[in-house]
């Protein structure tokens, strides 16, 4: 079979599934496994997305209010690998290529469009695409292994403090962490105190933040990894009443890989209740994911 990945957690699921080898084009995001990288990329933004993510946000709006696409696909080089199936998705038009960008209109190939904002969605889409790709054994294992996961952090953590945390997924503007973010906060051993569980992640004043008074502050920008969203966090420190965050004060303020563990509904994701465990309950569990996935700011 012939693969063709247009979301970077569908290529990573199609790993984890045994069917890497089978895939012959990739989106411009596809980054995990490292090696990936090797197919040709068969998307682009249609922003600049090298600019800070005040610029980013602003171009986006920008183009959404134009009704132009934020990604184009080279549908010729996708005719030309004729692949047997498309994998994208539907959930969000401006974090990864949907069905509607410019490109994607398939026509022989067989399109799978993942829909997910839940844990439970996330698992059920690891087994529809596991049947499509002919591998519905895996894609039980897989399913199985996640669910023993959550199972047993959430056992590990049931008797722990649980502090107040708010976890950011975009900087200028705030974006409060939705969809899955708040089902792991919790499995962590967490309460979240922004973002609803299963709803798009959203902007929210400043205020609203402050507000909140977390005790703990993840920063974990959708697409950035540690370095860049280190590079951001002076605008979030300049915001009025930053010191007198419990966060802060408590030096519980910690940035983390956005790109990869938070905001991506591919099997690492079931990896970031390990991250988020380490970080609400230090010296308790083994931060075997400091210095790589997050650190403390």
């Amino acid at each position: 079979m012939r693969i063709v990945s247009l979301l970077a957690s569908g290529t990573e699921l199609a790993c984890a599934l045994g069917a890497g080898d089978e895939l012959v084009g990739r989106s411009h995001e596809c980054d995990h496994p490292p090696w990936v990288t090797r197919l040709p990329a068969l998307s682009r933004p249609t922003f600049d997305v090298a600019g800070s993510s005040a610029d980013i946000d602003r171009l986006v709006r920008e183009k959404l209010r134009a009704g132009e696409p934020l990604y184009q696909i080279d549908e010729e080089r996708l005719e030309a690998l004729a692949p047997d199936v498309v994998i994208t998705q539907t959930h969000c038009e401006v974090c990864a290529v949907s069905p509607g960008t410019p490109g994607c209109g398939f026509t022989r190939q067989q399109a799978v469009a993942l829909e997910t904002g839940s844990l439970a969605g996330i698992l059920k889409a690891f087994a529809d695409i596991a049947a499509v790709l002919g591998r519905p054994e895996a894609g039980a294992r897989l399913v199985a292994e996640a669910r023993a996961r959550l199972e047993r952090w959430r056992a590990a953590t049931a008797g722990l403090p649980r502090p107040r945390v708010v976890c950011l997924e975009w900087i200028a503007p705030p974006f409060a962490l939705g969809n899955w973010g708040p089902e792991l906060i919790a499995a962590a051993g967490g309460d979240n105190l922004m973002g609803t569980a299963g709803a798009h992640s959203t902007a929210v004043a400043w205020e609203v933040v402050r507000a909140a008074a977390p005790e703990v502050l993840v920063v974990a920008p959708c697409g950035f990894g540690v370095a860049r969203t280190a590079a951001e966090m002076p605008a979030l420190e300049a915001q009025p009443g930053w010191a007198e965050l419990p966060a802060v004060r408590a030096g519980r303020v910690y940035i983390a890989d956005g790109n990869l563990y938070f905001n991506r509904s591919g099997p690492t994701v079931f990896e970031t209740v390990d991250i988020l465990a380490e970080i609400l309950h230090p010296g308790r569990f083994p931060a075997h994911h400091e210095g790589t996935a997050w650190r403390r700011w």
